[in-house]
């Protein structure tokens, strides 16, 4: 065993994106390339020293030398601890969680979310901050600015360190702890929720089906909705994770999540049914014979959290990112709560949770979660869900008709167009923005356009400010469009259009929300002329 150093060059490719730095696997085990991003991530937090981070990460390909590399970096930069998942796992919130809990200098997770595994396919690795979330923008921008200037990074040259089984190892002098991925975890949500209730939930016939698509949750569903909650054997589906997913794509939505669908609009269908993504954080929720959007969800949690016992109090304030929809806002009006608009990505929500400002956060991308982790949380979100359930003793869809008929309905879709070339998609973007000032009053397939601008958030807490945050086109009836290149793809650019219109005619609430929302559609389209730049006639993927 000895230190050594290497030689290296700056990669050109290296900036963190929302959500860390994301790229095709080949790219991330090609040379020098993890280790001058996890050097990066040195530089970029004053070094490594004496201190103690979590690690873990989704179990997608290359996660586990991944974690072998990461651990012998840290101890030969000089940490002093590193806390481990059992076998290189944590879930997202998990992970956030430890990080909390044991009040640790941060944490570094290994993951592309909701991408595709394999080795062709993604991987990923971002830095979170003491306070359990991701790293804020400055923390990533000197993390980037590191990357420019990479030279060499020392390792530990030994054999791999035995993640199989929890317990204490040392390597080079720093402390290794090997722990389950799923015990601080389970009870964390113990606390949250009322498991008797659900338990009787459960036991009175009630069923669920969960999948776990293969992916990190598999472990901790099991072990709470089928081990502590007591649903049948067979109701965790996909729960072995697996480094391609099982081929299959990650994503907790009607079009990846296929299986569970048709089993939930079948003849036999289970009362609930609910899929995770890669690494955790994202959730789907699905009743017998409806689809609950993301919006939605958020909106009837905030609705109810007070039926769990760990929001009995009441919530502090909500927030939700600028694309998700409005349902959240009429929630938050209906209850004198206050409502933040955040930009998309979980990091602009934890300046709210540290400060108490809100409890309850979310995203139109299967991301909702509370103050009790820095992350979104996709099987809290099931587990509300079910208490929500258990309390209310109502199905998913007279809840959801209810909640309706008490605020509204926003309907509400996004449509993603993927892999398109960056070049016409950002030229697709200028040209709409250097429209915005002369739509307003033009009228468009019967919309007429009330306010055109392009986000930007300025921070309640530190006074900062994130220009750049998507084109929100207004209409006079309440309706809009939101237009946004996201930055969770790894090839070319993803276009990501949302569309919104309410409805408070309690007659028009059962509609298609795509035969709903066909005007706005329509008018974003003769808007952005997306056809034109992109040459798409159709979006890849509506959800």
């Amino acid at each position: 065993m000895q230190r050594i150093t290497i030689q290296s060059e700056p990669i050109d490719d290296q900036k963190p994106g929302t959500s860390g730095l994301r790229k095709k696997t080949r790219v991330f085990m090609g040379a020098h390339y993890l280790e001058n991003f996890i050097e990066a991530i040195w530089q970029g937090i004053g070094g490594v020293a004496g201190k103690t981070l979590v690690l873990g990460g989704d179990g997608r390909y290359f996660n586990d030398r991944a974690a072998q590399v990461i651990l012998r970096m840290a101890a030969a930069s000089g940490a002093r601890k590193i806390i481990v998942g059992q076998s290189a796992l944590l879930s997202t919130p998990a992970a956030s969680n430890l990080i909390r809990m044991r009040k640790t200098d941060g944490g570094i997770i290994m993951s592309a979310s909701h991408n595709p595994g394999g080795a062709d396919e993604d991987f990923g690795v971002k830095f979170n901050t003491p306070n359990g979330g991701p790293a804020p923008e400055d923390v990533t921008n000197r993390i980037f600015e590191a990357t420019k200037s990479i030279s060499s990074y020392e390792i530990i040259e030994t054999q791999d360190v035995d993640l199989s089984k929890p317990g204490v190892t040392e390597l080079a002098g720093m402390e290794i702890e090997i722990v389950d991925p799923v015990a601080d975890y389970a009870a964390l949500m113990r606390e949250l929720f009322d498991f008797g209730a659900i338990r009787s939930l459960l036991a009175s016939g009630f069923s669920i089906r969960f999948d776990a698509m293969h992916a990190v949750t598999g472990p901790y569903a099991k072990a709470l909705l089928e081990g502590d909650l007591g649903a049948s054997f067979g109701s965790v589906v996909n729960a072995v994770p697996l480094p391609d997913f099982g081929g299959g794509h990650p994503d907790p939505n009607p079009i990846w999540a296929k299986d569970l669908m048709d089993a939930m609009f079948g003849d036999d269908a289970p009362d609930f049914g609910a899929a995770s993504d890669g690494d955790g954080d994202r959730n789907m929720v699905v009743g017998r014979g409806l689809y609950v959007t993301p919006s939605d969800s958020l909106a009837v949690l905030a609705a109810n959290a007070h039926l769990a016992p760990g929001y009995a109090g009441g919530l502090k304030g909500v927030a939700r990112s600028m694309p998700t929809s409005r349902a959240l806002d009429r929630v938050a009006e209906a209850k004198g709560l206050d409502c933040y608009e955040t930009p998309t990505g979980w990091k602009f929500f934890g300046n709210l949770l540290d400060a108490g400002k809100a409890t309850l956060c979310g995203e139109e991308s299967a991301g909702t979660g509370s103050d009790h982790v820095r992350e979104k949380d996709g099987l809290w979100a099931v587990l509300l869900w079910l208490n929500i359930l258990a309390a209310r003793k109502q199905p998913v869809a007279e809840i959801m008709n209810e909640h309706w008929r008490t605020y509204g309905r926003n309907y509400y879709s996004r449509h993603d167009y993927e892999g398109v070339d960056a070049n016409r998609a950002g030229g697709m973007m200028t040209v709409l923005r250097n429209s915005l000032a002369e739509l307003p009053g033009k009228t468009f397939s019967g919309r007429t356009v009330e306010a055109a601008d392009e986000f930007a958030y300025d921070d309640p807490i530190d006074g900062s400010r994130s220009e750049g945050q998507g084109i929100r086109i207004g209409f006079s009836d309440g309706s809009r469009a939101v237009f946004r290149l996201s930055g969770t793809g790894t090839v070319g650019a993803t276009l990501r259009v949302y569309l919104e219109t309410v409805e408070t005619d309690p007659a028009r609430m059962n509609r298609d929300a795509q035969e709903a929302l066909g005007d706005v559609i329509a008018a974003a389209e003769a808007i952005a002329g997306i056809r034109e730049h992109t040459g798409r006639s159709e979006p890849d993927v509506r959800t």
